[in-house]
C-alpha cells in the first residue's frame, strides 16, 4: 500500500455518508449516461501521459487524500506521486504533484480532482487565516453547517487541515437550541427541559450535549440561573449540599447544556478596535463564567475575530469559512509521451 503521508489529518466521521459516496456521485454527474465522449472521441485508449498540479495561488493545500480516491475509483493503475502535503502552504508555480498513466483515466477525474482540491484548499487558506489571527489566545476557530449541500463531510475536512476545530457534523450528533426553536417551544426554559427530556426518553446520556443561542443580555441571564440550577444540583447529588435544597433545584437543571452561543453580540463599529465593539459580548462572557462553553457567532471577519476572541470566548464560529469559500487556484497540465 503506497504511504500517505501526504494526508496529515484525517477525515471526520458520519454515520451514513463518506467519501467514496461523494466521489461516486461527483464521477457520475460529471460523466452522465455516455462518459467522456470528447475524451473517448480524441484520445487512443493506449495513449499514456504525464499530468502535473501547479499552484497558481499562495494558499493552505487540502484535498490530496480525496484526489487519491478519485484516482482510485476512476483507474487504479494511474500512479501519483505528491510533492507537498496537506496543510503546506504553496505558492504560486509550485509542484504539488504528478501523475503517471492512462491519458484517458487522467482527463475523466481531471475535473473532480480539481473541484474537491480547489475547494478544499480555499477553505484551508481562510481558516488558517483566521487561525493565525488567533495566536496566543486560547479560543478556537469553528465552522457551521452552512456549507456546499452534499459536501459537508469535506467542507469540514478542510476547516481540520487549516487548523480550526469542528463544531456539530450535522443535526444529529449535538442539540442546538436556537431561537426559531426557542419561540416555537415557548421559551427557553421550555425548550431546554424539553431536550433535556428528550435526551433522558432516548437514553442519549453522556453522547449528547444541548447549545442554546442568545441573543441579548436578558437570555443570557436565563440561561445562567439554569445553569447554576444544573451546578448545584450536582454539588447536591455528590453530598455537598443538603438533600432538600437538591430537591428544589433538580427540575430546573440541564446537565447536558454545555455551551452558549452569543450571537451577533459583537456590534459592527468601525471606531472600535477590529471593527467591532464587543461591550455587549464581554458582559455577556463574565456573567457565564466557567458555567459552559461560549460561542460567539455574527459579524466575524479577519478584521474582528482577534478582537472578539480577546472577550474570553471558548469559541468563534465563521459561516463564511465554508459558505463563501473563494477557491484556491490549481491546474493539472497534461503531456502524452
Amino acid at each position: 500500500m503506497a504511504s500517505k503521508s501526504h494526508v496529515t489529518v484525517p477525515c471526520p466521521s458520519h454515520p451514513t455518508v463518506n467519501v467514496a459516496k461523494i466521489i461516486k456521485a461527483a464521477l457520475e454527474e460529471d460523466a452522465g449516461d455516455l462518459g467522456d465522449v470528447t475524451t473517448l472521441a480524441t484520445i487512443p485508449e493506449s495513449t499514456q501521459a504525464v499530468a502535473t498540479f501547479t499552484a497558481k495561488n499562495d494558499g493552505v493545500l487540502a484535498g490530496l487524500g480525496v484526489a487519491d480516491d478519485v484516482l482510485a475509483a476512476v483507474d487504479p493503475s494511474v500512479q501519483v506521486e505528491w510533492r507537498a502535503r496537506d496543510g503546506d502552504r504553496v505558492v504560486p508555480g509550485q509542484t504539488l504533484g504528478v501523475l503517471r498513466g492512462s491519458a484517458r483515466s487522467i482527463l475523466v477525474a481531471e475535473r473532480v480532482m480539481l473541484n474537491f482540491m480547489q475547494r478544499m484548499s480555499g477553505i484551508a487558506t481562510a481558516t488558517a487565516a483566521m487561525v493565525s489571527a488567533l495566536d496566543g489566545l486560547p479560543t478556537k476557530v469553528l465552522e457551521t453547517r452552512k456549507t456546499a449541500p452534499g459536501l459537508r463531510l469535506l467542507d469540514k475536512w478542510a476547516v481540520l487541515i487549516g487548523g480550526g476545530t469542528n463544531h456539530r457534523m450535522g443535526l444529529y450528533d449535538m442539540m442546538m437550541i436556537k431561537d426559531n426553536h426557542i419561540a416555537a417551544a415557548g421559551g427557553i426554559r421550555a425548550a431546554v427541559q424539553r431536550a433535556e427530556d428528550y435526551i433522558r426518553d432516548q437514553g442519549l446520556g453522556s453522547s449528547m450535549s444541548i447549545e442554546v443561542e442568545t441573543s441579548d443580555l436578558a437570555e443570557v441571564d436565563e440561561v445562567v440561573e439554569i445553569l447554576r440550577a444544573t451546578r448545584t444540583a450536582a454539588a447536591a447529588a455528590e453530598g455537598a449540599l443538603e438533600a432538600e435544597p437538591a430537591t428544589a433545584t433538580a427540575a430546573a437543571a440541564a446537565p447536558h447544556l454545555r455551551r452558549v452561543m452569543l450571537d451577533n453580540m459583537a456590534r459592527r463599529d468601525p471606531n472600535m478596535e477590529g471593527g467591532v465593539d464587543v461591550t455587549l459580548l464581554a458582559e455577556a462572557v463574565g456573567r457565564i463564567g466557567d458555567l459552559a462553553e461560549t460561542e460567539a457567532s455574527g459579524n466575524v471577519t479577519l478584521s474582528s475575530i482577534r478582537t472578539i476572541a480577546a472577550t474570553g470566548v471558548t469559541y468563534v464560529s465563521v459561516g463564511a469559512l465554508t459558505h463563501s469559500v473563494t477557491a484556491l487556484d490549481i491546474s493539472l497540465n497534461i503531456e502524452t509521451k
